[in-house]
């Protein structure tokens, strides 16, 4: 199996320091301001959803497909809610909002079914341990 790589640094304190995130063909730079506060920059969060954005659509995609449907296109935007909680910083939701195009005659109530089991079934949302909610929309 594959095994993938990512890094960051992070230079200075928390609140004046800064950092890069480099993966693949992706670098950004993230700050105290770009993940606590509305500043320019990205942030673990936008990354971690990017991620579970990308794999619930490829496995969404498949999974439709398994099921004797015929895929066009998924796209998935993932909310991730970060909350200061009593054990401080902590990723308390992620909402995927996801909207796909589908041939072969799936009704709504069939597609809710497969888009559930996505949910619990695709990489990242098994590697995560936080309540996941979907929205998942039939166009």
């Amino acid at each position: 199996m594959a095994v993938r790589q990512a890094n960051a640094v992070w230079n200075g304190k928390l609140r004046d320091g800064s950092g890069v995130a480099r993966f693949s063909n992706f670098e950004g730079s993230y700050t105290f301001v770009s993940r606590f506060e509305e500043g320019d920059g990205t942030n673990p969060e936008e990354m971690l959803g990017a991620a579970h954005a990308a794999c619930f659509s490829m496995a969404l995609s498949a999974n439709l497909e398994r099921a004797g449907f015929e895929p066009q296109r998924v796209q998935t935007t993932a909310h991730v809610h970060l909350e200061k909680t009593d054990a401080g910083q902590t990723v308390t939701k992620i909402v995927l909002v996801s909207e796909a195009s589908v041939g072969g005659g799936i009704d709504n109530a069939k597609f809710q079914e497969v888009a559930e089991e996505t949910k619990k079934t695709c990489p990242i949302s098994r590697a995560l341990a936080t309540n996941i909610e979907l929205n998942a929309k039939l166009v």
